[in-house]
């Protein structure tokens, strides 16, 4: 795994945005990188997908684990929404995507999960679509890409389509949210792709008549793709009526969901699958056997609030609003690194499979919602 260089194209912003990519800078500094990329083997795409794969499957298992014994003091979620999160389990509500993040070690060959963005993860466009068409760009001859998204979600939704509630599948984010909004539409458009009826509703403008959610035209809410976290759902007002809802409208993601994108599960899963190749050491105290590990708060999103130490001293750290509700404790990972920063792995599962993947590259050793976008080829 590299980094190449590329000559830049000079229209590279009006190209992003022919496609419908409007947010490839942040205050002037290119969140997208257009001028270099990561070149993979496929050797190194192979361990990837395979990992992907494998870690989907043990946290299939952990889920049933925390159900069955009952682990929820572990994950701050409020008491009223579990039975909601067990009966979801229970029916198999239907699940369509997730990205783990990887760090991965080029001169050891170690793929190490940092974490698993299972419920609301985002940079799906740029890895389905956007990092697609700049390979067409910079390589229109035969080069390959470790990207089959797109496909992969059309398939999913026609799988699932037998399986919702009612004729209209709603699509909802929060209102002012372009990364969002963009994110949304995108999954609505392989849905619509695959035959679904849509329709487009901001979170804001979901109403509540005292027996059902419904949309601003007043039509009942039967099935429900949220781009919004259900961490913060269930601590909306409405929240509680998620389990008062006479037509116990199907929200996807499922609310089982919560306990795969909350950090308490990595050391649930170091406890089932101990000194797994993939896995870090977790534990929900400071292990006095550790010298460098990280401490995440189980609900930070974006790198907020991690605070990283080296032979038991704090070495980083990046501030936020979270950590009231508890943290968990990683073994340090070896980053990849290269002169432009440090990177990480996003791999996507879609429809239970593994299925692409993206790069994110910062400057500091902790992925935050600043740090850029680096697409990919592979190298045969």
């Amino acid at each position: 795994m590299q980094i190449k260089k590329l000559r830049i194209d000079p229209s590279w912003e009006s190209r992003l945005e022919a496609i419908g990519y409007g947010y490839h800078s942040l205050g002037g500094t290119p969140y997208w990188v257009d001028d270099y990329y990561y070149e993979i083997s496929s050797k190194e795409a192979d361990l990837i997908y395979k990992a992907t794969n494998e870690l989907w499957s043990m946290c299939l298992e952990a889920v049933d684990y925390i159900i069955k014994n009952k682990l929820y003091h572990h994950f701050h979620i409020p008491p009223f929404i579990i039975h909601h999160i067990e009966r979801t389990w229970e029916n198999d509500a239907p699940s369509i995507y997730g990205r783990f993040d990887f760090a991965y070690d080029a001169s050891s060959g170690a793929l190490k999960m940092l974490e698993f963005n299972a419920d609301t993860p985002t940079s799906l466009f740029e890895t389905g679509i956007v990092q697609w068409y700049w390979k067409k760009h910079y390589f229109p001859e035969l080069t390959d890409q470790f990207n089959s998204i797109h496909e992969q979600l059309i398939n999913s939704w026609g799988e699932l389509k037998p399986y919702l509630k009612g004729d209209i599948l709603h699509f909802a984010c929060a209102k002012e949210t372009l990364e969002d909004l963009t994110n949304l539409e995108y999954l609505r458009d392989t849905a619509i792709q695959a035959g679904l009826q849509t329709k487009l509703i901001y979170i804001d403008d979901i109403g509540w008549t005292g027996r059902d959610f419904v949309d601003v035209e007043g039509e009942s809410i039967q099935s429900i793709f949220k781009l919004y976290p259900w961490e913060w759902m269930v601590r909306e007002e409405f929240g509680v009526h998620i389990i008062n809802d006479l037509n116990q409208t199907q929200w996807i993601e499922p609310s089982w969901k919560m306990l795969l994108s909350n950090k308490a599960i990595l050391p649930i899963l170091w406890e089932l699958f101990p000194n797994h190749p993939n896995l870090l050491a977790a534990y929900f105290k400071e292990p006095d056997h550790l010298k460098h590990f990280v401490k995440k708060p189980i609900l930070s999103r974006e790198g907020a609030n991690i605070e990283m130490y080296y032979d038991k001293q704090m070495i980083y750290s990046t501030e936020g609003e979270y950590g009231e509700e508890g943290f968990v404790y990683q073994e340090l990972a070896n980053l990849h690194r290269e002169d432009s920063g440090f990177s990480i792995i996003g791999s996507w599962i879609i429809g239970q499979e593994s299925c692409g993947i993206s790069f994110r590259e910062s400057d500091m050793p902790i992925t935050t919602d600043q740090s850029r976008f680096v697409p990919h080829i592979i190298r045969h």
